[in-house]
């Protein structure tokens, strides 16, 4: 199962370029408006906060795709982490949302602009921790307080 999670963590962002340079070249309809249609379900997908390679918008925001990217390298950190206590991941996932919610924060108050790529460089912390601790949870690790005293 936790070998599962780490090879789709990692391979979602190489599903998502592949609808991309698919659409690009005409190629696989199916594939493309299936993965275009599963991330309607958890993205907006508005154009102006997507990024767009040859012409083609991505299947995700520029937020999602920080997340996905940072998914990936927080799953395979997994590899890295996993005999290590876990006392320290679900403070680390809290400090991981600051960015995310930073942005949040200054775009919904209007305070400031945010870009897609200041979007997605603020969501790869969060993808990380957030793909570690769901790896790592799976894979036996427990969060409780005895744990943490170790």
């Amino acid at each position: 199962m936790v070998k599962a999670l780490v090879l789709a963590a990692v391979a979602w962002p190489f599903v998502l370029g592949g609808a991309v340079v698919a659409r690009a070249h005409d190629a696989a309809p199916a594939f493309v408006t299936a993965v275009y249609v599963a991330t309607s379900r958890i993205c907006h997908q508005k154009p102006e906060r997507s990024f767009h390679s040859a012409g083609v918008k991505w299947p995700v925001c520029g937020r999602c795709s920080g997340l996905y990217i940072g998914g990936a390298a927080g799953a395979l950190a997994w590899l890295v982490m996993r005999r290590r206590p876990a006392s320290r991941l679900l403070t680390w996932l809290a400090v991981a949302a600051v960015p995310t919610a930073l942005t949040v924060v200054l775009e919904w108050t209007g305070l400031a602009g945010i870009g897609n790529a200041a979007r997605a460089l603020a969501g790869l912390p969060l993808g990380a921790m957030i793909a570690l601790v769901i790896v790592s949870t799976a894979g036996g690790r427990d969060f409780s307080p005895a744990e943490r005293r170790v």
